[in-house]
């Protein structure tokens, strides 16, 4: 098919093993999208990790980061952010050190990535998570 129209809620999602972890909703791969990364991550516990502590610098992506329900805090070089629903959090440099926590229940933050002039590549962390599930 070439549209689909779906809830955040209606699309399966892969329960992290880690106690605490958020709940990882695969768009890209649910919806087969292949030129870009796309995912959902939504915690049901306040104070629970939404976006791993990292950087880009291995995969040199540009992040889009948007909230969709709830309230999230958003640590961006060191630097925190209260980033309610709507809020969108931009990253253009891969060196940004980013990661976030919900600070409500249920809250589920959209990401979107991609590096600038490549072609899209699966990361190895997507590729392991999404063998066995099957596109919408």
């Amino acid at each position: 098919m070439s549209y689909a129209v779906k809830r955040i809620d209606e699309i399966p999602g892969v329960p992290d093993p880690d106690p605490g972890d958020p709940e990882w909703k695969p768009l890209r791969h649910h919806f087969g999208f292949e030129a870009f990364g796309v995912n959902c991550f939504v915690q049901s516990e306040a104070g629970g990790r939404l976006v791993d502590d990292h950087r880009e610098t291995d995969t040199e992506h540009e992040e889009l980061y948007i909230v969709l329900n709830g309230r999230a805090e958003f640590v961006l070089d060191g630097e925190p952010h209260d980033c309610p629903a709507g809020a969108c959090v931009a990253i253009r440099d891969p060196k940004v050190r980013r990661s976030a926590i919900a600070v409500e229940p249920g809250t589920a933050v959209l990401a979107i990535g991609r590096a600038p002039g490549r072609p899209y590549e699966i990361s190895s962390w997507d590729a392991k998570w999404t063998t066995g599930l099957q596109q919408a």
